[in-house]
């Protein structure tokens, strides 16, 4: 069965006995890409008491109560994510409090109503795998390698140039063998893939 994520970032707001509940559910790639997401909530909300998150990305999957009681936020969080069953997503709320303690009980309906709240609407996507390659050509053969990489619709990631050309791109994983082909009879036989 494939395992989906979000189209696009989806955001939610409520409020519980004076404390707002900012929901935040974005597509990401891996814990590096959702940390620093986390990192800039807490930048944009330097006032909030707290910054919960959670994480399913594979084997990068994690979690974060920020403060509050033990299991009261990330977990519920989490949850929440394996119910819609995504991969690939970060759900964060910030909190805001508003000066009345909601009991444990009362935290984890708060978390789990807010990042609720955010999926609501929010489109799932079948998420393609995704893969870096490396391929090393001739000068001459860059131009054309460039060119097949847009008209295939592949990012590139990198590119240095010391004896050869050296490009690196984002690709489904899926692609990979045909991509190395193709690039092979572009370029006479001469594309390399060196650490691939």
């Amino acid at each position: 069965m494939p395992s989906h994520t979000l189209a696009a970032a989806a955001h939610a707001e409520i409020e519980i006995r004076k404390s707002r509940f900012i929901a935040l559910a974005v597509p990401v790639e891996d814990r590096a890409a959702a940390l620093a997401i986390v990192d800039a909530l807490r930048a944009q909300h330097p006032g909030a008491a707290h910054v919960c998150w959670a994480l399913l990305a594979g084997g990068h999957s994690g979690m974060s109560d920020d403060g509050e009681p033990s299991g009261t936020a990330g977990r519920p969080i989490l949850e929440v994510l394996r119910h819609h069953e995504l991969d690939g997503v970060l759900g964060a709320v910030v909190r805001y409090f508003g000066g009345v303690k909601l009991g444990a009980g009362g935290l984890v309906r708060a978390y789990t109503d807010a990042i609720a709240a955010a999926l609501k609407g929010a489109e799932r996507i079948v998420q393609v795998p995704m893969a870096t390659l490396t391929v090393e050509v001739d000068y001459a053969s860059e131009a054309r390698v460039r060119r097949w990489l847009a008209q295939q619709g592949y990012l590139l990631a990198g590119s240095s140039h010391g004896v050869l050309a050296r490009l690196e791109f984002r690709l489904p994983a899926l692609a990979c063998d045909v991509a190395r082909e193709d690039l092979r009879n572009l370029t006479a036989g001469h594309a390399r893939f060196p650490e691939n």
